[in-house]
């Protein structure tokens, strides 16, 4: 029998993640509160845009963690640390200089933590690698924030040891390392990958693709303890997908794409959970295991090319991009409600 997934390592990478959502939510309150706090113009834009960049990553990491499908809680050593950060940044003992400073290791921290959770994704599932691929652009962007912030650091250091301004010259130096990173990043920076702005399709199709590995790593293995793994993602993934697009899509879209085909894809869904449960009853060892998980595959697969068809046609003639954004944002909401009841 296919116990609910508990594997220890996505436990850990859930709770990194969850951290690394805390420090987020720290970095952009300390980029609004330098904002009015800064004196030079020139500084006080380069913040600006890494606002502006925070808050669309602060969308892409929510986004990564609700495709990973495990909700958790910040470690209590992230929380204590980040409770401190703030006392510091809110009160009047550290110079701005030195506020700058401790943002510039937090922003350090958080590149860390988002290239360890890609290394530790790649080790653990290929499901896992996909959903986190988010997390690249991210990474990235960090490192370009580094480089900027040390040009800043140069310019408020001297400033507050000498009383004079530093040679303005470091930002062409700053600018090139920024540059490098890009060219390192390659297409990972320089697409348009602002998953904050997802529409309904693109959220939906994330899912179907990590499914997809899933369906993909249970037939390959032979490991009846990877496979009880796999299928315990497998599960929880598939009904999360399947309650919210009950709760926000199938409602949404039933006026225009129509009675019967909406009917369908809800009855769909119901013999694909009948199928979960007995598949989970199992033995993952057991032969009849993965003919069972076969005979789901192909349920779900006609599902999905249905949705990804008629349905995401429906959507494209009948919504706006707005209006299709905006059901993404109520589909994610729904799943991470789903995903921390189900972790309950």
């Amino acid at each position: 029998m296919v116990t609910t997934l508990t594997d220890s390592k996505r436990t850990a990478i859930a709770e990194k993640l969850a951290d690394m959502r805390a420090v987020q939510n720290l970095l952009i309150a300390n980029e609004q509160r330098f904002i009015q706090e800064c004196n030079n113009d020139e500084i006080r834009d380069r913040f600006r845009h890494m606002l502006e960049d925070d808050q669309k990553n602060l969308g892409v990491l929510e986004t990564a963690i609700t495709q990973y499908g495990i909700q958790s809680e910040p470690s209590q050593e992230t929380t204590q640390m980040l409770q401190q950060a703030e006392k510091m940044m809110q009160g009047s003992e550290l110079s701005f200089y030195k506020k700058v400073f401790q943002h510039e290791l937090l922003k350090h921290g958080q590149a860390m933590s988002g290239i360890i959770i890609h290394k530790a994704a790649q080790k653990v599932g290929a499901d896992v690698d996909a959903a986190l691929g988010p997390l690249n652009t991210i990474n990235f962007e960090n490192r370009a924030h580094q480089e900027q912030l040390k040009g800043v650091l140069e310019i408020l250091g001297v400033l507050e040891m000498t009383g004079m301004e530093a040679d303005q010259g470091l930002w062409a130096r700053v600018q090139d390392a920024v540059a490098a990173l890009t060219g390192v990043a390659g297409s990972v920076v320089t697409q348009n990958s602002d998953k904050s702005d997802m529409n309904l399709q693109d959220v939906i199709r994330m899912d179907h693709q990590k499914v997809n590995v899933l369906f993909a790593e249970i037939q390959q293995s032979d490991n009846p303890q990877k496979i009880q793994e796999y299928f315990g993602q497998l599960y929880q993934d598939l009904t999360a997908h399947a309650e919210a697009e009950e709760r926000v899509v199938y409602p949404a879209v039933r006026p225009f794409y129509g009675e019967g085909d909406t009917q369908e894809l809800y009855d769909e869904q119901a013999q694909m959970k009948v199928m979960l449960d007995q598949i989970k009853a199992l033995s993952p060892s057991s032969p009849e295991f993965k003919n069972q998980v076969k005979q789901l595959m192909d349920i779900v697969m006609d599902h999905v090319r249905q949705e990804e068809s008629t349905m995401f046609s429906a959507i494209r003639n009948n919504c706006s991009s707005e209006q299709s954004e905006q059901l993404a944002t109520q589909f994610k909401d729904a799943k991470k409600q789903i995903q921390t009841k189900m972790m309950a």
